[in-house]
């Protein structure tokens, strides 16, 4: 018997085995088991998770959480914050949707001539 035919018979068993319900539960019952919809699986981001969805410091998020600019964290424990992902990716796309249509308010572009160190000096215009 070659090696490729024993795997598979093996990934056959295991196939057989995961198909069936465990052995404290009824047949009938397997089929009959809850799986909640797709829209109540809610799943919730921690700190490095959020970090590497949002690329902004933790005082700036901490910030538009508190101007109600950034979805709110929330205490699973009392040592442990998180972050609804739902409302992070809304969030995301609601504030991709404001900069494509240019109603994202930008910061405008500091004044160089007012600036003390390394002023910039008015150009002579030779005609």
């Amino acid at each position: 018997m070659r090696r490729d035919q024993t795997i598979s018979r093996e990934d056959a068993a295991l196939a057989s085995d995961a198909a069936q319900p465990p052995a404290n539960e009824p047949a009938e019952s397997a089929s009959k088991r809850f799986q909640p919809p797709a829209d109540l699986l809610k799943r919730v981001v921690r700190r490095p998770e959020l970090r590497k969805i949002v690329p902004l410091a933790d005082t700036t998020i901490y910030e538009m959480e508190q101007r109600g600019e950034f979805p709110k964290r929330f205490f699973l424990t009392p040592r442990c914050v998180v972050w609804d992902l739902a409302e992070v990716e809304a969030w995301l796309d609601e504030r991709r949707r404001a900069s494509d249509a240019d109603t994202l308010r930008k910061t405008p572009a500091p004044d160089v001539h007012q600036r003390r160190a390394r002023p910039v000096r008015k150009q002579i215009q030779r005609t």
